[in-house]
């Protein structure tokens, strides 16, 4: 008998806490003995992107900054398991650390949140900003994608939490950002987005909206009690975007899109995109394979990207 309480790494933000809590929900569901005893431990851990908010993760070592004190913690032992939002996990996990299960995703889409409310103008992509306004995003994927289309646009760095980014805009810092609408829904935010990007309009984030559980390799333990939880179709879709962002080998310096669907046939659809920061290059190609071969659909379409991309892009 494995002993109790199994404790759950994390990141001690709103949002980390709401999908850690939701994971040990499922969890519980699965295994009705878990009821009614203290099963489980949150430990909430400070990490080096939580603590460092003025600069942009390229400049302090990329987005695995979101998950090195956490696993850390479970490669030694003082936690059992981790919860992430898998968008900030790396393509490759330190030794010993393996991505066992995929939650059901959330919707991928990205947020514009306004300062004041906008008509849109038809036929203007992202029409719903004002002409010449500040975004304020830490997103290069965002912002290439909105300097592609709105050169006339200003980007600032903007990070923080959810709650603070929406503080800042309503505060007038910034006339616009971006959030992940997965963000907001689970925080019952949802009415703060004044619009909605479609992912024809925004390449969504690889992972964006999916939560992902990562354990000790050797932990047959949890390797068995997780498979119970599994999404098949968000393991499948994570599969597929996760292997396009490691056959780039993009840094957090070189914009990347990827979202991929399954189709009511069963195939799946992978777009992907690649950019520079300031919006002056930008490729977006769609494919689709057989959901059983979304790990090759993934690197074949990276391959395909970073082939037709200049290669200063992924320097």
């Amino acid at each position: 008998m494995r002993p109790l309480p199994m404790r759950v790494g994390t990141r001690a933000s709103p949002l980390a806490l709401w999908q850690t809590r939701h994971f040990l929900s499922l969890i519980s569901q699965h295994c009705p003995v878990m009821r009614g005893v203290k099963a489980f431990e949150e430990h909430a851990i400070r990490t080096t992107g939580d603590r460092v908010q003025d600069r942009r993760l390229a400049d302090i070592g990329g987005k695995g900054l979101f998950a090195k004190e956490i696993h850390e913690a479970l490669a030694d032992g003082r936690v059992d398991f981790a919860v992430h939002s898998l968008k900030d996990l790396e393509t490759e996990l330190p030794p010993g650390i393996v991505l066992a299960c995929t939650l059901a995703r959330e919707d991928a889409r990205d947020a514009l949140i306004l300062a004041d409310g906008c008509a849109a103008r038809p036929g203007v992509p992202f029409g719903h900003i004002p002409d010449g306004a500040l975004v304020g995003t830490s997103s290069l994927r965002r912002q290439a994608q909105l300097l592609h289309a709105r050169p006339d646009l200003t980007v600032t760095l903007l990070r923080g939490n959810v709650q603070t980014r929406l503080e800042r805009v309503a505060a007038g810092d910034v006339g616009a950002s971006l959030l992940a609408l997965a963000g907001l829904k689970r925080l019952e935010l949802a009415h703060a987005a004044s619009h909605v990007l479609s992912p024809e309009e925004m390449v969504p984030a690889a992972g964006q909206g999916i939560v992902g559980i990562t354990v000790r390799a050797d932990d047959t333990d949890l390797h068995e009690l997780l498979a119970g939880i599994v999404c098949r179709e968000a393991e499948a879709v994570a599969t597929a975007e996760r292997a396009l962002l490691a056959a780039l080998d993009g840094s957090c310096r070189t914009p990347i899109g990827g979202h991929a669907v399954l189709l009511e046939d069963g195939r799946l659809r992978l777009t992907g995109l690649v950019a520079r920061p300031d919006g002056s290059f930008l490729i977006r190609r769609v494919v689709e394979g057989p959901s059983t071969d979304a790990a090759r659909i993934g690197a074949a379409l990276g391959a395909e990207l970073r082939a037709d991309s200049p290669a200063d892009i992924f320097g």
